[in-house]
């Protein structure tokens, strides 16, 4: 245990496929977990309470890292180690952590390389490693943003690196990561929204054709995710059609802001009710 109190803090919406591991990953480095859950309905509470954690409720925002500045506000240590449900500290990283933290310094966080599985494997090109996120730092120095998905916390004063990766177990099926990709996109189209983006031709253009394009250049070609075979390929033709399905999300809420699930066509209707055509 170290002698420099650190809170791991956490933020967590139905993660019983996940929870487990994470814990276990930090339940020896620490003795202070905040867990800020979003009204998980699975398995997810009774896991957490398997281990030594403070459990608090907030419900989910569209913007996961309010739900995690809760549990940050929670937090009693002296440090705070921000960490996803879905990410694992090695046992090298654990014990790089509590090296640090125990030293008289004056750096205030400390960023830290990820390793992002996709598919079958960890991602080494295509922009997503080292992938370094400053996710350790003084609990007085150091918060996040809470305005965009993928912002870093901000950290007053001198930050360092550690040498040791967090790993990253986020898309370990395709599925999974289609649900990430549909609430990604969504939050693209708020911030259009928020920001009156105009429904223009030229705005079509650049968001259906020449974003994802460019981007899937950058990623494939650029950042040679060729070289992590298959899933590097699939990774990077989907980081460029977030654009048009964002896009199309911010059109639709855009025009028909009311709009609401079609009712079945009079074709498929008996006697005043719906029902299958041809049905007996």
């Amino acid at each position: 245990m170290p002698n420099v109190k650190l809170s791991v803090v956490l933020a967590v919406f139905n993660e019983e496929a996940n929870l487990r591991q994470c814990l276990d990953s930090v339940k020896e480095i620490t003795d202070d977990i905040v867990i800020s859950d979003g009204g998980s309905k699975d398995q997810t509470l009774a896991i957490a309470k398997e281990y030594k954690v403070k459990i608090f409720h907030l419900p989910n925002q569209e913007n996961f890292h309010i739900n995690k500045n809760n549990a940050i506000d929670y937090a009693t240590g002296d440090w705070i180690l921000q960490l996803d449900a879905d990410e694992v500290v090695s046992p090298e990283l654990a014990q790089e952590i509590e090296e640090v933290i125990n030293k008289n310094g004056n750096v205030n966080g400390y960023w830290v390389n990820r390793r992002n599985w996709f598919l079958d494997r960890f991602l080494t090109k295509g922009g997503q490693y080292p992938d370094p996120t400053l996710r350790l730092y003084r609990r007085s120095k150091g918060r996040l943003p809470g305005k965009d998905v993928h912002e870093q916390a901000m950290v007053d004063g001198e930050v360092g690196h550690l040498k040791h990766d967090l790993l990253h177990y986020r898309d370990t099926s395709f599925e999974k990561y289609l649900q990430g990709f549909n609430r990604y996109s969504s939050l693209i189209a708020s911030q259009m929204k928020d920001a009156k983006t105009h429904l223009s031709p030229i705005n079509a253009v650049n968001y259906l054709l020449i974003r994802p394009v460019w981007t899937f250049l950058g990623i494939y070609l650029r950042h040679r995710g060729y070289v992590d075979g298959f899933p590097g390929f699939v990774f990077a033709l989907y980081s460029g059609l977030i654009h048009p399905v964002a896009y199309i999300k911010y059109w639709q809420t855009t025009k028909y802001p009311s709009n609401t699930s079609p009712q079945p066509s009079p074709k498929l209707r008996r006697g005043g009710s719906a029902a299958v055509e041809g049905e007996v």
